[in-house]
């Protein structure tokens, strides 16, 4: 079988997409706990609980997409990198995991 370039991309975009997903996770929750800290605004933990659940599902959902990244790098096993590209669809920059989810659906037969 001849190696393509689709997976390649797919592993790139969602390797670049779980990244940002990962800065969007971090970058946030760093912010409110340091305003939180400062302003000490009641009722503000309750909020700060919040978003910080919504920020590390955003830094798993990124790991996960980099991992499924490096699978289809590797072309090794077609449904992480399947998985990879489904958790990049989640942010500002579902357009990058629409793709990686078309090149690694065409490319499958180029996975062990």
């Amino acid at each position: 079988m001849e190696k393509t370039w689709k997976p390649t991309v797919a592993g790139i975009l969602s390797i670049v997409a779980g990244a940002f997903s990962i800065i969007g996770g971090i970058v946030p929750a760093t912010i409110g706990i340091i305003g939180g800290s400062i302003l000490g605004v009641v009722g503000l933990p309750c909020i700060g609980g919040l978003i910080a659940g919504v920020m590390a599902t955003s830094v798993l959902l990124g790991i996960a997409a980099i991992v499924g990244g490096i699978y289809a790098l590797k072309r090794s096993i077609w449904g992480l990198a399947l998985a990879g590209a489904i958790c990049s669809l989640f942010g500002p920059w579902f357009v990058l995991g629409i793709l990686a989810i078309i090149f690694v659906a065409i490319s499958k037969s180029e996975f062990q």
